[in-house]
């Protein structure tokens, strides 16, 4: 059961880029905040395990400015077994090998700021724990700037700031419809780190992203 009104925190930066899934080579980003990524940026800020986040609000502060990116990266990962086997055999991965390198394309967000509002919901292991200790937890946590790890909008190399939402903190005046974004994946019950996407139609009206309460009910976290 939630008790008073969502939690709030703001974060901002000077990139962010909430890929779509569709796009297999570049990144493409949405073209605001998606909820995965702002429960992402909840949980670096604070996570237990007798709760889990619900987003219900992600507000734009800032207008949508798209930022084009051409980055160098690697073309693959070095596996554990090839690791292994380099140390009995000897060889190794060479970052800058011409042939594990390659030119990306990223179309990225500039200079974002955005409030989330989010309810902590205790798990069923957790219903004997007092929301409101949470509640206030976050909140302290947010004032000092303490965080698990640090935040960051969509990809590890854009980090985040965040603090508490100001009183000149106001939504852009847009509203628009901005077709299926991403809400979170279905991982397979069997840990094998297999899931499916999760969409909804998203619509930004007068600069608020609303989640929808039934994206939860379908997954029984509601």
């Amino acid at each position: 059961m939630n008790t008073g009104p969502p939690l709030e925190v703001k974060v901002w930066g000077e990139f962010g880029c909430f890929t779509r899934p569709e796009m297999k080579v570049e990144r493409v980003s949405y073209p605001v905040m998606t909820p995965s990524a702002a429960r992402g940026t909840l949980e670096a800020i604070f996570w237990k395990p007798e709760f889990h986040w619900q987003v219900r609000e992600i507000v734009v502060l800032k207008p949508i400015r798209h930022h084009s990116i051409l980055r160098n990266e690697v073309a693959g990962l070095a596996s554990v077994i090839s690791a292994r086997r380099w140390e009995k055999e000897g060889g190794g991965y060479l970052a800058d090998d011409k042939r594990q390198r390659q030119q990306r394309h990223t179309l990225a967000l500039r200079d974002v700021a955005y409030i989330i509002r989010a309810d902590v919901v205790l798990a069923p292991h957790g219903q004997n724990e007092e929301p409101a200790k949470y509640r206030d937890q976050f909140r302290r946590r947010v004032a000092k700037g303490q965080c698990h790890y640090a935040p960051y909008l969509g990809c590890r190399e854009f980090a985040a700031a965040f603090g508490p939402p100001g009183e000149k903190d106001k939504p852009i005046d847009l509203s628009d419809d901005l077709g299926l974004m991403l809400f979170d994946m279905d991982y397979a019950p069997d840990k094998s780190g297999r899931g499916e996407p999760r969409f909804f139609l998203a619509r930004l009206k007068s600069g608020v992203l609303q989640v929808p309460d039934y994206l939860y009910k379908e997954t029984g976290e509601g």
